[in-house]
């Protein structure tokens, strides 16, 4: 099992449904608050890896939503100031685990990564579930 580094909003129900399966298939996991975390460009970078930026921003993210910020105009350099400015324009969650970080949670990506299935049979039922469930879009339509 690993030990998976879990940048959140605390509050964020699709988070606390990721949280969920990733613990029920046995990981460790430690949480972050991705809004007060001390970021710098380099490292808030590296979980994007060569990812186009417009997939880098939250898209329920109140400034995305209202147009004010249009994540497809954007260059590197600048979304990264903006995201250190706002950090509401992340997209959640960021995962690390050893050196490898993720943005967003695939769960094709993050099961092939480290593992999805629930080791608890009494687990595996609420995991198949939550995995059938879109994870990544906002479920809210409220802004944060």
């Amino acid at each position: 099992m690993a030990k998976v580094i879990f940048y959140e909003k605390p509050g964020c129900k699709n988070n606390t449904k990721q949280k969920t399966l990733l613990k029920a298939a046995g990981h460790q996991l430690e949480a972050h608050n991705l809004l007060t975390e001390p970021w710098t460009k380099d490292n808030l970078r590296l979980f994007f890896g060569d990812r186009p930026v417009a997939e880098w921003f939250n898209k329920a993210a109140p400034k995305v939503k209202s147009g004010e910020v249009v994540p497809e105009k954007i260059d590197g350099e600048t979304a990264l100031t903006m995201m250190l400015n706002d950090p509401l324009l992340i997209r959640r969650p960021l995962i690390q685990v050893g050196e490898r970080r993720e943005v967003g949670f695939d769960i094709e990506i993050v099961n092939n990564w480290v593992g999805l299935e629930a080791v608890d049979e009494t687990q595996k039922v609420k995991s198949e579930e939550l995995m059938s469930q879109d994870l990544q879009a906002c479920p809210n339509n409220h802004h944060h």
